[in-house]
């Protein structure tokens, strides 16, 4: 028998149909899945709104559960653990005795204990390590640190395991800044504060406070995403393997210390996302969720369905009430607490599917997104519930899934029958460009299929396009940089050495495929730190496999500060692709119309926000006199070009413009009317080889 989220159920009779269905009439046949998504959320909204008071205070928990200071200096804990027969807070303040600080259990499976203030001071103090000490059915005692710690630490030299301790500072930070807009072209700076120092060690919150904002707020980038800030065991994981959900990772330093990095970004006007992971859960039992209370199935699934075959880690059971509140009180806290402007969601497509895309490849058939087999029902409705509840909290926050298959209405708002994100990763552009490198003689590139893959994306739904993120950059692969100019970035890259074909080549060809992504690729715009330079080499963090070094954990800043090097043109050219987007607002302009792909002299054309693009990818031919069609006649000036010799490192074929004091090239092109290429209007350009060129109309 079909169950409601089966593609061949019918949708419900009399009952107007969802917008998605109208935007997208392909979706037709799977109107009754839709439908039923769609009414399970608004069932569990409604539910919320009677048992809770609403979703926006269910995902207030973490007030209630966790430690908490009351008037009077008492503490009061709670914690869900519903196969525990017995409970008690344990730690430095009552010596660990097991018998001190009995806990009551209601019929939820809810411990509590409230420990009496001391003369209106906590009688737990700051600092200090505590623990829940619990007796399962079988007799046999567990600890485990708390699930909903918002502080833990870790002594190498004592023990590998972290710690929980009680943070209550006696002086909690003060928010100077108020929450920049949220941006309507969000060009994004991916970042992780680990590997921002040049030093061969962890970076700091403070240090990135210090050193990294100013850098970002100078290129232009109005949005950061932080990896790696949920506390994770192991560094090397990326941060990809969570195991206290509410903890700011200790390695960076203090909570109030990620406070003030958030804040000094708002300060400079940029909004800071959290790289948020709700796809599975590190399966450390000492110092992380799984077995909490002795079972596999109290945040997750049991047995093989809540283990991730690849991740080697745990799947949570979104269909849980407890686990519901978990997961959104999480996100709600880092918004309220740290003051975070939204999230980009980790591993979407395997919170949507049942095989979580292990061993599936998506073609596109819309077979691929519906029916019982292949869909977690429970994990689509999480992932609706946070997006209703994020965007109820605060229409600004920003929310961003990593999705490899394309799930249509994603990035539709929930009254439509969407999933609710505002943006969603193009996650084949990157990979288009990989292997062109890799596999593709430069005049075998082919401009239609770079084209399609760069405007092959949902009709309104927004996109992020990116040449490359942290992905492309791990051990194993190379930035973009190092795959088009390797190991001559070590010798070649000095202003007095000469400059060798595979850097010219190199160097032009990274502005290019950044521009047209940028311009073409989507509705924002995502870099990781440091390719912005044509950072070198790869990024491995410290493990067994590299004798824990951190060599390639680190960013080589230095090579950007010297002025003798070569990367230095590499961040003009993004510095002044931020700031040209930021004065034209092509990100969230309509489409682009592209007007010429033509094969042979490998050139592509297209307008957006009222600009001119046009790239010439040709590795030997130069153009004189080239004609492009242009639909709005008049007179256009070059207000960007890549190949300007002083500051982008080019060959220096065309005048140099001013970006950043928004004055044009003084050549004034005029367009001559007829059809040309589709467009109303023509003009013609010199256009040298590996070159883009932006013109605006100026009359």
């Amino acid at each position: 028998m079909a169950t409601m989220d089966s593609a061949e159920t019918p949708p419900v009779a009399g009952k107007a149909p969802l917008a998605i269905l109208e935007a997208d009439p392909y979706l037709a046949p799977f109107a009754g899945a839709l439908e039923a998504r769609h009414q399970t959320a608004q069932d569990w909204i409604d539910r919320l709104e009677q048992t809770e008071g609403g979703i926006t205070a269910f995902a207030a928990s973490y007030q209630q559960f966790g430690m908490h200071v009351r008037d009077g200096g008492d503490v009061v804990y709670r914690e869900w653990a519903p196969n525990a027969r017995q409970a008690a807070l344990i730690g430095d303040f009552n010596g660990w005795n097991r018998e001190a600080t009995p806990m009551a259990c209601d019929a939820y499976g809810v411990w509590e204990v409230t420990v009496p203030g001391v003369g209106g001071a906590p009688a737990i103090a700051h600092g200090s390590k505590v623990k829940i000490s619990m007796v399962l059915p079988s007799g046999e005692r567990i600890e485990r640190l708390p699930a909903w710690s918002t502080r833990v630490v870790q002594d190498q030299a004592v023990s590998p395991v972290y710690d929980a301790v009680f943070w209550h500072p006696a002086e909690p930070y003060v928010f100077k800044h108020a929450r920049p807009p949220k941006p309507a072209s969000p060009r994004i700076y991916e970042a992780h504060v680990g590997i921002s120092t040049s030093e061969l060690r962890i970076g700091s919150y403070t240090e990135f406070t210090a050193d990294v904002l100013p850098r970002i707020h100078r290129l232009g980038y109005n949005t950061i995403q932080l990896m790696a800030v949920m506390e994770h065991a192991y560094y090397a994981s990326f941060g990809y393997q969570v195991t206290s959900f509410f903890a700011a990772s200790s390695r960076y330093g203090t909570p109030e210390e990620l406070m003030a990095l958030v804040d000094a970004a708002h300060g400079l006007g940029i909004t800071v996302l959290l790289d948020i992971v709700h796809s599975h859960a590190c399966k450390n039992v000492l110092d992380g969720l799984n077995r909490f209370d002795g079972t596999d199935y109290q945040y997750f699934h049991a047995g093989a369905r809540g283990y991730h075959t690849l991740w080697d880690s745990c799947l949570f059971n979104y269909g849980k009430y407890e686990v519901l509140r978990f997961l959104l009180s999480n996100l709600r806290f880092y918004v309220d607490v740290f003051h975070f402007d939204g999230f980009r969601f980790d591993g979407v497509t395997s919170i949507l599917y049942t095989h979580h895309g292990i061993g599936t490849g998506f073609s596109g058939g819309y077979h691929e997104y519906f029916g019982d087999e292949r869909v977690d029902r429970d994990g689509i409705n999480y992932l609706v519930l946070a997006n209703y509840m994020l965007h109820k909290l605060d229409p600004n926050l920003l929310t961003i899934a990593e999705d490899v298959s394309g799930m249509p209405g994603l990035c539709m708002p929930f009254e439509a029958g969407g999933v609710g994100f505002d943006y969603r990763l193009a996650m084949a552009i990157p990979d288009m460009w990989i292997k062109l490198l890799k596999e593709v003689r430069d005049e075998d590139w082919e401009m239609g299929k770079i084209v399609y893959e760069l405007t092959n994306r949902r009709y309104r739904e927004r996109t992020v396009a990116y040449a490359e993120s942290h992905d492309q950059a791990l051990v194993g692969d190379k930035t973009l940089a190092f795959w088009l100019m390797d190991q001559e970035m070590y010798t070649n890259m000095s202003v007095l050495s000469p400059e060798t074909p595979v850097i010219t080549r190199g160097l032009a060809l990274h502005k290019l495929i950044r521009l047209v992504t940028h311009a073409l690729g989507g509705e924002a715009y995502l870099n990781f730190e440091g390719n912005e330079f044509g950072h070198p080499e790869w990024l491995d963090f410290p493990r067994d496999g590299n004798g824990n070094s951190y060599w390639y954990a680190r960013r080589q800043w230095g090579v950007l500060d010297d002025d003798l090097l070569r990367y230095k043109f590499l961040n003009n050219f993004d510095i002044d692709m931020q700031h040209l987007e930021e004065r034209f607002g092509w990100l969230h302009a309509e489409p682009a119309y592209v007007s010429r792909k033509h094969e042979g002299d490998k050139v592509v054309v297209f307008e957006r926000a009222g600009l001119l693009f046009v790239f010439n990818f040709h590795g030997e031919k130069s153009f004189q006199d080239y004609r492009v069609g242009v639909n709005d006649p008049g007179k256009y000036q070059i207000v960007l070009q890549s190949d300007d010799r002083e500051r982008y490192g080019g060959v220096g074929r065309l005048e140099p413009v001013d970006v950043l004091a928004g004055v044009p090239g003084t050549h004034e092109y005029f367009t001559t009317p007829g059809d040309y290429d589709g467009r109303a209007a023509s003009l013609m350009l010199y256009l040298p080889t590996r070159t883009a060129v932006v013109l605006a109309k100026t009359a």
